[in-house]
């Protein structure tokens, strides 16, 4: 396992653009290890240089690459859907071409529109392609489960919301490189255990965020966007969380997602985290 950076999930800013080479910069400030590509600008970039002119431009130097945010609106109409999976093999491509093979997106916990099976259906319809046109460039999927009950409140159908359910989803998508975006935070409020961790196999496991949770919050009361940095509580095991992925074999990105930090620089920000995380790191001893 390694430290990773992906800064938009730092402050949990939607509209932050940090361009790839700042990201880099940022990570290596802050004492990560690794940090997440941006697909859509390394593209971009192609369109006016070679994979090779690109990758000596050094934005990473001993870097590691932890993956990348899945580029395609499938939750989206039909039309998007569409036009989305025919970018998508040149995406992977490019991500493939610098050995960076995780990419990763999030499942709703509820529909207004669909009861639980259909709606099951509709994410294999949508999600299948997606893992087809990956596995063709040895890319990998993650899903993230969200686990708070406060997110699916006042919504008419529920829907997977704990990772025995995205299990069961990636099981019916039947394809061998799709696996969990495993986060501490949803594993907390899906009321999971470190014996759940335990019975997964590596390979079921793509990609990890952590962060904390904030004290005096019951699970019930639990919302998603108010997290706190890696350990900065203790109310989440996050070195039972860290220990036991190391144990089974996990080797991937680890990616603090405190979302909470809006009022800070993204500079400062980035230091709290990866500061937070390495401390943490240290704890586990890892």
């Amino acid at each position: 396992m390694f430290r990773n950076l992906n800064p938009l999930a730092i402050q949990g800013i939607r509209n932050l653009q940090i361009p790839q080479e700042r990201a880099c910069e940022l990570a290596k400030v802050a004492g990560f290890e690794g940090v997440d590509i941006n697909v859509e600008e390394l593209a971009n970039l192609e369109k006016e240089k070679t994979i090779d002119e690109i990758k000596k431009l050094r934005f990473w130097n001993n870097l590691k690459l932890g993956g990348w945010i899945l580029p395609v609106g499938w939750n989206e109409d039909e039309s998007t859907f569409q036009k989305d999976l025919k970018n998508l093999s040149n995406y992977a491509s490019i991500a493939k071409q610098f050995s960076c093979n995780r990419a990763y997106t999030w499942v709703l916990p509820f529909s207004d529109k669909l009861p639980f099976k259909k709606n099951l259906d509709w994410h294999v319809e949508r999600l299948r392609p997606i893992a087809e046109i990956l596995k063709k460039q040895n890319c990998k999927l993650g899903l993230e489960y969200v686990g708070p009950r406060k997110f699916r409140e006042g919504h008419r159908y529920k829907f997977i919301y704990n990772m025995e359910g995205m299990l069961s989803l990636i099981e019916a998508i039947g394809m061998n490189n799709v696996g969990l975006l495993f986060d501490s935070f949803h594993w907390y409020a899906a009321e999971e255990t470190l014996r759940d961790i335990e019975k997964l196999d590596p390979e079921q496991v793509i990609y990890v965020h952590v962060s904390d949770a904030p004290k005096g919050v019951s699970v019930e009361d639990l919302r998603d966007d108010e997290r706190c940095l890696p350990g900065e509580t203790g109310v989440i095991n996050l070195v039972g969380f860290l220990r036991c992925l190391h144990s089974i074999g996990y080797d991937g990105p680890v990616t603090p997602e405190p979302l909470g930090l809006k009022n800070m620089s993204t500079l400062d920000a980035t230091k709290a985290a990866g500061k937070a995380l390495s401390n943490l790191w240290f704890t586990a001893g890892l």
